[in-house]
């Protein structure tokens, strides 16, 4: 297990991340270690989904109760498919929709471990984002990140500077990655686990058509 006392703080070119950068950052998430990432909507935090302590930090960071929905981000929708059931509505309407800032809740599969399942429903949140530098990590990573939105605790907008994240959770991160001025608004939350979708959280995906 990858834990230090600093996170190591990372700068990535916006459009083309740097190779060294992103096998480094893959390393230190196969050895269990705990990312602020930037995406197509805000910072998020990360890890890879078997990574048991890295699911509580993100509790204790955020101060989450068993009911939360997290994220599988996926590269695409080969890798969601493994995740999550889809009938072919679903389908078309996730399709259409993605890349970009939205997260769906859906029906999960048995390849998605228990403690990542809403404890009722036995859901979970998928999201295909648009950006290069999650590209570039979840192609080499070969499998989805587990993910919530960095927003902490009695605030009302994530935060936006990696250097602020840095100095802020420097000390319960492994990697803030830094690619720029991230926006605020987290993703458009559509449950899409029954008959007809509910809109959870209106954010920063628009247009959502079913």
């Amino acid at each position: 297990m990858a834990v230090t006392t600093t996170a190591r703080y990372v700068e990535m070119h916006p459009r083309n991340p740097q190779r060294r950068s992103v096998l480094q950052t893959v390393e230190l998430l196969r050895a269990g270690g705990l990312i602020a990432y930037p995406t197509d909507s805000c910072f998020a935090l990360g890890c890879t989904v078997g990574n048991r302590e890295g699911l509580e930090r993100i509790r204790t960071i955020r101060r989450l109760d068993a009911r939360h929905h997290f994220t599988l981000v996926c590269r695409d929708f080969a890798q969601l498919g493994q995740f999550v059931r889809i009938s072919t509505p679903v389908f078309r309407a996730v399709k259409a929709a993605t890349p970009g800032c939205y997260t769906f809740i859906l029906p999960a599969t048995k390849e998605v471990p228990r403690r990542l399942l809403h404890p009722r429903k036995r859901t979970v949140g998928v999201r295909i984002p648009a950006h290069p530098v999650v590209d570039a990590l979840l192609a080499e990573l070969d499998e989805p990140l587990l993910s919530s939105t960095l927003l902490l605790p009695d605030t009302e907008e994530p935060l936006t500077s990696g250097r602020d994240i840095l100095e802020r959770l420097g000390h319960q991160l492994d990697a803030v990655l830094d690619s720029g001025e991230c926006g605020t608004e987290p993703t458009t939350v559509v449950d899409l686990s029954s008959d007809e979708p509910v809109l959870v959280r209106q954010g920063a995906g628009h247009g959502f058509s079913w």
